[in-house]
């Protein structure tokens, strides 16, 4: 049900969309992810849960595999990610970058992007001028956008007695030098906030591994215990058939 509400929930964000700005960022729309995600998780319970109501096991031995599948995919992901930090530091700006550029084409894209740099008080990738790739906020002298040299409202310092966000706070802060902009907006970019983030919460994130894995290993074995009753019961079958048509039986 949970998965079946998450691919409803995706398409229809992805219906709301205008077709340009659907297809020209489909690699980084969060509604494609969702429903990507729900359609899996759809398709692995689905073999689990029809699987044991009815003892088949192809059904089970297939959501047996996809669950150690997903469970080595996430461990590697872990072991790879800690080994080749640096490439996968590359690789997180390289997304980071292209969500950037992508800013104003898409609705969800923007309100994700507008979140996580007020949550982690940071502004672009690596600094507050990545905004200049994207075509409104370039700073060149060539753009004609109203929002040349600018950065989103979400890179501003937070007002407390301010009662209406000003959108229009960023306005022209490319052209500052750090410490000039640093009086009105986030100057550090997220990448960096994003790795001492992880740092000083390795627990907390190894815990959520953990959770993660826990009912993973438990499906996994629960799907092997049941699939070997069942073939105990076919075996088991077999055996009396045979001994009933045994005329000394």
């Amino acid at each position: 049900m949970i998965s079946m509400v998450m691919v409803a929930v995706g398409v229809y964000a992805r219906l709301l969309k205008h077709a340009e700005a659907a297809m020209a960022c489909l690699a980084v729309d969060p509604a494609i992810l969702l429903v990507v995600v729900g359609v899996l998780t759809f398709l692995i319970t689905f073999c689990g849960c029809v699987g044991s109501l009815r003892e088949n096991i192809c059904l089970l031995q297939a959501f047996s595999i996809c669950l150690t599948i997903i469970f080595l995919l996430q461990l590697a992901a872990g072991v790879l990610g800690f080994v080749f930090s640096d490439k996968a530091r590359g690789k997180v700006s390289e997304i980071i970058n292209g969500a950037i550029v992508h800013y104003r084409d898409d609705l969800d894209l923007q309100n994700l992007i507008d979140f996580g740099q007020k949550e982690f008080s940071c502004c672009g990738g690596v600094s507050y001028k990545d905004w200049s790739q994207n075509m409104y906020f370039n700073c060149t002298a060539a753009n004609p956008s109203r929002e040349r040299c600018s950065v989103p409202f979400s890179c501003c310092l937070r007002d407390t007695d301010q009662a209406v966000i000003n959108t229009m706070c960023g306005q022209g802060m490319q052209a500052m030098s750090y410490l000039e902009a640093s009086a009105f907006i986030y100057t550090n970019g997220c990448i960096d906030k994003l790795v001492n983030w992880i740092h000083s919460n390795l627990f907390l994130l190894g815990g959520i591994a953990l959770g993660l894995a826990v009912p993973q290993l438990v499906g996994i074995l629960l799907a092997q215990i049941l699939i070997n009753q069942i073939r105990d019961q076919i075996k088991l079958q077999l055996y009396n058939q045979q001994h009933r048509a045994d005329p000394w039986y």
